[in-house]
């Protein structure tokens, strides 16, 4: 069963790669994005994510289903955190399962790309002297939002 969520707290990897094996599986692929602790020249001492959250759960389904029809036969989760998040914490996880490596390799890519470009999910860092910055709002749903297709 594919899904995907916004959550608040701490992701656990194993019970995500869990929900997407499967004895017909032969290849899952995985992504984990995690807070680093720098960006650019700066020293990043932790970051928070916020979101909106009925549209990011909407469009990332909908990424999924886009995903599942380029590799029919997958299996995949995606799991975002939102709140307040230390360097080193898992932020996102993608796991796509699917018979075939390839195609698990390009759902699992598929996924995070299209996340990062679609999803509202803002990230404001916290820097080592005491500011902080929002950076990279990745949103073309929220420039869109009012748009009809």
């Amino acid at each position: 069963m594919s899904r995907a969520a916004i959550v608040t707290d701490a992701i656990a990897v194993g019970a995500i790669v869990d929900e997407v094996r499967g004895a017909r599986q032969g290849a899952i692929a995985t992504f984990i994005g995690t807070v680093r602790n720098s960006s650019g020249t700066r020293t990043v001492t932790g970051l928070e994510y916020s979101a909106y959250a009925e549209m990011a759960n909407r469009e990332m389904n909908d990424i999924l289903h886009e995903a599942l029809a380029l590799a029919s036969g997958a299996e995949i989760v995606a799991v975002h955190r939102v709140g307040k998040l230390n360097v080193g914490d898992i932020c996102v996880i993608i796991a796509a399962a699917h018979p075939h490596r390839a195609a698990a390799f390009d759902a699992c890519r598929y996924t995070i790309e299209e996340i990062k470009k679609r999803v509202p999910i803002w990230k404001r860092e916290q820097y080592a002297d005491g500011s902080t910055e929002w950076v990279e709002a990745c949103s073309d749903a929220v420039h869109n939002a009012g748009a009809t297709t």
